[in-house]
């Protein structure tokens, strides 16, 4: 019969490399080196929204004005009357959401009425609203506006001036 021989025990210790015999060393000189990967293409811009035309666009501006607070139509009231009286001219409109009185197709001035104060919107040059009280705010390339939160505090014969020199930039423009 055969005797058994007793098992080895088994090593612990890990395998050390081996150095690559010179052979496999040249391959891995002549191969050409890994290619980065590639980045992932750039998605397209997303198309531009497009909005459907506002329902109350060149609508006349008396609608607006009735589904003001009173408060708010007070100061609008005020300020078109102010409009009609130095520009008896200028056409209105809804354009935008909001009042715009123009002047031979230009823009003269614009209502906004927000919740708690009304924005009478001048357009034109900066310089060419005088505002030595300075009342006037913004100073855009396109116009400046006057903040009002109650008809009491319009500044009537500011205004006046500033409408007229806004319906003089329209009729030049």
């Amino acid at each position: 019969m055969p005797t058994k021989k007793p098992a080895a025990k088994k090593s612990t210790k890990q395998p050390t490399k081996q150095p690559a015999p010179a052979k496999k060393q040249a391959a891995a000189a002549k191969k050409p080196a890994k290619k980065p990967a590639k980045k992932p293409a750039k998605k397209p811009p997303a198309p531009a929204k497009q909005y459907g035309a506002r329902a109350d666009l060149g609508k006349p501006v008396d609608g607006l004005f009735a589904a003001q607070p009173a408060a708010i139509r007070a100061i609008l009231d005020a300020l078109r009357a102010l409009v009609d009286e130095v520009v008896p001219d200028a056409q209105s409109s809804i354009k935008w959401g909001m009042p715009v009185y123009t002047v031979g197709g230009a823009m003269a001035c614009a209502l906004r009425a927000h919740r708690a104060h009304v924005n009478l919107v001048l357009s034109g040059p900066p310089a060419a609203f005088a505002d030595p009280d300075g009342r006037l705010d913004g100073d855009g390339k396109t116009g400046r506006h006057l903040k009002l939160t109650a008809a009491a505090e319009i500044p009537h014969d500011a205004v006046r001036g500033w409408l007229r020199a806004a319906a003089e930039h329209a009729r030049l423009g």
